[in-house]
C-alpha cells in the first residue's frame, strides 16, 4: 500500500513541476514553485525505489518521505497566504488535497507492520 501511495504522490508532485514549467496549461508559470515540486517529486520517487530495495524498511522510508513532502506542501499553502508564489485558486485547491492524500499515505505507512 505504500508504494501506492509514494507512485501516485511522485506522479502529482512532478506534473504539478510540469504545470509549474509551463507545459500543459499556460498561466500557471512559476520557477521556485517548479523547482520546490521536482525536489519533493524526486524524494518520493527515491523513496518509492527505496522501497522496493528495502522491502523491509518499507514503513519507516514511507513515513519519511511523505513527511518530507508534507512538510514542503505546508510550505506552498503558507506561500500562498502570504501572497508569494502561484495565487491561482486551482494551486490552493490541489495543495489542499497534496495535504490530504500525503496525510492519508501517512496514516497507511504507520499502519503497516515494521
Amino acid at each position: 500500500m505504500i508504494r501506492k501511495f509514494l507512485a501516485v504522490e511522485t506522479a502529482l508532485f512532478l506534473l504539478a513541476s510540469l504545470v509549474h514549467r509551463g507545459y500543459f496549461l499556460g498561466g500557471y508559470e512559476h520557477g521556485k514553485a517548479a523547482i520546490a515540486e521536482t525536489v519533493i517529486g524526486v524524494v518520493l520517487l527515491a523513496g518509492l525505489l527505496a522501497t522496493l530495495a528495502w522491502p523491509a524498511r518499507a514503513r519507516g522510508i514511507g513515513i519519511g518521505v511523505q513527511a518530507f513532502a508534507l512538510l514542503g506542501t505546508f510550505v506552498g499553502l503558507f506561500m500562498i497566504a502570504v501572497g508569494v508564489g502561484p495565487q491561482s485558486q486551482a494551486d490552493l485547491v490541489f495543495h489542499v488535497l497534496l495535504v490530504l492524500l500525503l496525510g492519508a499515505g501517512l496514516l497507511a505507512a504507520a499502519r503497516t507492520s515494521a
